[in-house]
């Protein structure tokens, strides 16, 4: 387990009680106490959680979230996409999210990385997004530089919807967007369950020179109510091993990348 993965199982251990000592750091982690505590204290530099004597405590923000964010944020599959497409950002870049949980998984890689966190007169990375609980949490960052679309929150998802994110996004370019959604298959492409979001996630999609789809293994095959378009605005599906050889050559056929995190 490198770095950047060890902080992000911190996080995670963190999410599951809001809580943390360092001797749970030591015995799930496999780690010294000095390696606990350093990470605890790179964390609390980058205001991602509050020390304790002893351990640590989550921020407040990152965990006054809806049911949803609560149960799934730090799902193992999540987890892995989250760090794939981590993998495909540089330091400089412009990175779409839209809201969901893998989007949000995807937030808390980005806002722990070192080369992200490192202190610096410019921002080195630049957030678009529609979703308020990632605004909110980028927004603790003075190395991220966080856009946020306009609209009318969706109080399922804390996602901003409707005609008024359109005109953020359509004066923005980004160089990656990752858009989370609920289902993928090769022949009907992206869908959510809401119109208003499927908008949105589409438009954020043809904003980006590179556009992401994120999504776990059960959505693959899978198709709900709105669709975000054709599937050729996507150049890339990001997903878990629960993929059969079969569907990962379906996606290869439209003319996606399949990274399989």
């Amino acid at each position: 387990m490198n770095r950047a993965e060890r902080l992000n199982a911190v996080l995670a251990l963190l999410a599951e009680s809001g809580q943390l000592e360092v001797d749970d750091i030591i015995t799930q982690l496999d780690v010294s106490a000095a390696t606990a505590r350093r990470d605890l204290d790179t964390l609390a530099a980058q205001q991602l959680l509050t020390r304790t004597r002893g351990g640590a405590i989550g921020q407040t923000v990152a965990y006054d979230l809806p049911l949803r964010y609560k149960k799934e944020q730090h799902a193992p599959e999540k987890q892995q996409i989250a760090l794939a497409a981590s993998a495909l950002v540089s330091p400089g870049d412009v990175v779409g999210l839209c809201g969901g949980t893998t989007s949000t998984a995807i937030a808390s890689v980005l806002g722990a990385r070192a080369d992200i966190m490192e202190a610096s007169p410019n921002a080195n990375l630049t957030i678009v997004t529609n979703a308020l609980n990632i605004a909110a949490q980028m927004a603790m960052r003075p190395q991220v530089k966080t856009v946020v679309t306009g609209g009318v929150v969706h109080s399922r998802s804390y996602e901003l919807v409707g005609p008024y994110s359109d005109v953020v996004l359509q004066q923005v370019t980004m160089d990656i967007a990752f858009i989370g959604v609920n289902g993928i298959d090769p022949a009907v492409g992206a869908t959510v369950h809401d119109e208003r979001e499927a908008a949105v996630n589409s438009l954020m999609a043809r904003r980006a020179t590179r556009a992401v789809i994120v999504a776990d293994s059960s959505k693959i095959g899978r198709t709900v109510f709105a669709t975000l378009g054709d599937l050729g605005i996507f150049s890339t599906l990001i997903t878990d091993a629960g993929i059969t050889p079969e569907q990962v050559a379906a996606f290869t056929d439209r003319g996606l990348e399949v990274i399989v995190a």
